[in-house]
C-alpha cells in the first residue's frame, strides 16, 4: 500500500499532560487507520504544565506498544497540521457533555479553514470519562502512585511528580 492509498488520521491536542482517556482514544483510533499521528499543539488558553518537546517524549513513551502510532508537536493550525501530515481525518476525543460545544464550534471552523478534512469525534469509554489533564494537574499534588494510576499511564507518573510546585 502507498501513503497516498493508506488510511491516517491525526490525532489532536494538547496532552499535558497525557491521561488514561487519552491512551484509550488512541488505542481505538489506531485500530481504525494504518497510520496514526498524534499531533501534540499549545493551547493558548491553558497554562502548560510540560513543554512541546517534554510532552511529545512522554507520550511516545505511553504509546510505545501502538506500532502505528507516532507522536509530533506542532505550532499553528491543526487543520494545516493534519493536512501537512497528508492525512484528511482529525481525530478529537470528547467527554460525555462537557466538550461537545466547544468541539462542534471547533469542527465547523476546521470546515470552513479547510473542507477536505473531516473531523471524527470518538468518546472516551465510561471509565475514563470524566478524566481530564486539568484534573490530573488538581489532585497530582495530593494523591498517592497508585491513585495517579487510575487516571494517567504510570510511566509519566515521575515526571508529573517532578513538574509539582515544591
Amino acid at each position: 500500500m502507498t501513503t497516498s492509498e493508506s488510511r491516517i488520521a491525526v490525532y489532536t491536542g494538547s496532552f499535558d499532560p497525557i491521561t488514561l482517556g487519552h491512551i484509550n482514544v488512541i488505542q481505538r483510533s489506531a485500530r481504525l487507520v494504518d497510520r496514526l499521528i498524534v499531533g501534540i499543539g499549545v493551547n493558548v488558553e491553558k497554562s502548560a504544565m510540560f513543554s512541546p518537546e517534554e510532552r511529545v517524549e512522554l507520550v511516545t513513551k505511553a504509546t510505545s506498544q501502538f506500532k502505528n502510532v507516532e507522536v509530533h508537536a506542532f505550532s499553528g493550525l491543526a487543520v494545516q497540521f493534519v493536512r501537512n501530515c497528508g492525512a484528511r481525518v482529525m481525530i478529537r476525543g470528547v467527554r460525555p457533555l462537557t466538550d461537545l460545544a466547544a468541539e462542534f464550534t471547533m469542527m465547523m471552523a476546521n470546515r470552513h479553514l479547510d473542507p477536505g478534512i473531516e473531523t471524527v469525534f470518538l468518546m472516551a469509554d465510561e471509565e475514563f470519562a470524566h478524566v481530564s489533564s486539568t484534573l490530573i494537574k488538581q489532585i497530582a499534588a495530593l494523591a498517592s502512585d497508585e491513585m495517579l494510576a487510575r487516571f494517567v499511564p504510570r510511566e509519566i507518573i515521575p515526571a508529573l511528580r517532578d513538574h509539582l510546585p515544591k
